[in-house]
Order: structure tokens, then C-alpha cells, then sequence
């Protein structure tokens, strides 16, 4: 598997992999770790874990300018793509159209040659996590049974690029617990690799629930119904903390209740309810990122009267409660205090 990524312009790559094209059981993960700081770019993180017939590619972007990135692969791969932050403009070679990527969304793709684009704005936090594994492997993941998806199996016998879906599923709490196993595995050696290759399978399960059309009633969806699925989804995002109930949603955007609630998980793979627990944690995370808040704060701010209840719902969401998040976000920042301290009196 080759696997090159640069920036439009720059001479040396970001990225440049080269692997074994076939999954071998022997090899192990190699991590690779880098950060690259230039005045004219901006900031760039990459952790990368390879393997023969499997790359985990796991990049940030903070760039003083826009800039441009192009992906390009060799070999024929199948590429599960996490998009954690908004505003990517994407382009895949074969495949019709440029597309806007939105923040926690995510998707499957079969490419022969896989040649992307992205166009990348200045001053943003972009994340995005690409799971690359050669058609060898991903027939193992799925037990060898093509039948599982006969839309995207055509597209893969006939070595025809293209998505699994037209459209990018917003991530579960699921998808979203499971990304950060992966990011934050621990093991080495063989308990490694076996620990990886098992998310990566539990990840594509996750994404196969959200991807597929279970029912008809997606199709039954006018446009008309859409933009307005479309417009209280916004209303959503905009009044988290304090979300409006299912009646007063249904009388903002003119849509019944029924249709509100059945048009909104068809469309967007996810309950309201959902959703807007969804909003509040992400936003509780940052808030724990960025300021030193006490749990009754941040649960306050995020919009929940009762604080068990929010420590219930996180804990529900991440896999650990918001005080355990709150201690080890708060140890990392007293830590790199410290190191810079440390570094300051030798200079």
C-alpha cells in the first residue's frame, strides 16, 4: 500500500507510507508520531498506525492559510473516512461533484486509485480520522460475505471509485467512544494489533447501522420535508442548552410531530433526543478542555438542572464519568505548565 499526502505547493509530503498491499497476521502496528510547525503553513499533527494492508490515519490542522491537500494511493483500498470538524471542502477523482464535509460525520468509500482533494480554511481546528484497509482485509472483516451491501460490492468487483452512501452519516455515541479507543490505545506488540483490528471491525458494524436504508421511509421524504428536517436541525444546534420540546420544534419549522420525528431519524440516522445529547456532551468536553469549570458549571452550562443527571448521561457517552475527564484534562494541562516552566529556565 502507498499512500502519499501534501500540500498543493510545498515541496516535501506530509505523509508518505509505503506497506504491504496484502494483510499479513505477523505484522505488527508501527506508530508514527510528528508535528510539523512552519510560519507560512501553520501547525500540523499527524499519528499515524501502519500495517501491512491497514493504515489508521489520524491528522490535525491549524493553518495560517488555506491551503489546499491532496491524497493520492496507489493501490486499490477501501477508506473509512471520520470527519471531526466542519468546513472541508473534498473532491475525489471519479466521483462527481465537490461536497462541503460537516463536523462528526462519517462514511465508507471504495477506490481503485484514490486521488482526493481538500481544500483546507485558515485559522480552523480541523481532525479527521481515515481508516485505510486493502479489499484482502475488508473481505475478512465482513466474513467474506459481499451480499452484506450488493451496492457497494458491485462498485468493488467492478473496481468502480465511490461512496457506500451519497451522503455522510452524523457519528453515534458509539462511533464516537470507539474513535477514541482507538486514538488512545495503549497496548503494544500483538495484544496491539489484536485490540485495532477489533475496533476497526466494531467501528465498520456501527457505520453499516448507519449507513444502510432500514425502511422506505427515507425515500417518502419530499424535498420540501427535507429543508425543514434541515432547518430544525439547525435550531437544534443553535439552542442546545436549552432545546425546544418536540411540539414547539414541530410549530417552528411548520412540520407534524410525526414527521418531525420519524423525518428527522431517517434522515440524520439519529433520534432528537439524541442529537441534542450529542450537542451538550461535545460541548461539555470542550468546556473541560478549554476552562477550568467545577461539574456542577459545566453541567449548568450545558443545560441540565440536575448534576447527576449530566454525570449519568457523560458517563453514558464517553464511558467515564465527567470528574474522571475533569482530573486527567486538568493533570495534562498542570503537566505541560510545568514543562514549559521547566523548559523557560534554561533558556
Amino acid at each position: 500500500m502507498k499512500f502519499k499526502s501534501e500540500i498543493l505547493g510545498q515541496q516535501e509530503p506530509i505523509i508518505l507510507i509505503e506497506t504491504g498491499d496484502f494483510y499479513n497476521e505477523k505484522s505488527h502496528f508501527i506508530e508514527q508520531k510528528m508535528t510539523i510547525n512552519k510560519d507560512k503553513i501553520g501547525e500540523i499533527t499527524i499519528h499515524n498506525q501502519i500495517t501491512e494492508g491497514i493504515l489508521i490515519l489520524d491528522i490535525k490542522l491549524f493553518l495560517s492559510n488555506p491551503q489546499t491537500i491532496q491524497n493520492k494511493m496507489m493501490d486499490e483500498a477501501i477508506v473509512m473516512n471520520f470527519i471531526c470538524s466542519n468546513n472541508i471542502e473534498a473532491h475525489i477523482e471519479a466521483i462527481e461533484g465537490e461536497q462541503f464535509l460537516t463536523q462528526n460525520t462519517h462514511n465508507i468509500l471504495y477506490a481503485s486509485k484514490l486521488n482526493a482533494t481538500f481544500k483546507i480554511p485558515a485559522f480552523e481546528e480541523i481532525n479527521y480520522l481515515s481508516i485505510i484497509v486493502s479489499p484482502e482485509f475488508y473481505s475478512k472483516l465482513i466474513n467474506e460475505d459481499w451480499a452484506i451491501h450488493k451496492k457497494f460490492s458491485e462498485k468493488i468487483n467492478q473496481k468502480k471509485t465511490g461512496y457506500f452512501s451519497p451522503k455522510y452519516a452524523p457519528f453515534s455515541s458509539g462511533i464516537q467512544w470507539i474513535i477514541h479507543e482507538i486514538k488512545n490505545c495503549s497496548y503494544q506488540g500483538a495484544m496491539k494489533k489484536m485490540y485495532l483490528e477489533a475496533k476497526i471491525k466494531e467501528l465498520l458494524i456501527y457505520q453499516f447501522d448507519a449507513l444502510m436504508e432500514k425502511s422506505q421511509f427515507k425515500e417518502q421524504i419530499s424535498e420540501e420535508e427535507r429543508n425543514k428536517l434541515l432547518e430544525a436541525k439547525l435550531i437544534l444546534e443553535k439552542n442546545f442548552t436549552s432545546a425546544p420540546s418536540l411540539a414547539e420544534l414541530s410549530r417552528l419549522i411548520s412540520l407534524n410531530e410525526f414527521k418531525l420525528k420519524k423525518g428527522f431519524k431517517a434522515c440524520f440516522n439519529v433520534t432528537i433526543k439524541s442529537y441534542v445529547t450529542q450537542l451538550r456532551m461535545e460541548h461539555a468536553k470542550d468546556l473541560f478542555k478549554n476552562e477550568v469549570s467545577n461539574v456542577g458549571e459545566v453541567a449548568y452550562k450545558c443545560g441540565y438542572k440536575d448534576v447527576s443527571h449530566f454525570s449519568a448521561a457523560f458517563k453514558f457517552f464517553y464511558g467515564f464519568t465527567p470528574a474522571s475527564f475533569r482530573k486527567i484534562n486538568l493533570g495534562a494541562k498542570i503537566c505541560l505548565m510545568y514543562l514549559g516552566t521547566y523548559s523557560m529556565s534554561f533558556i
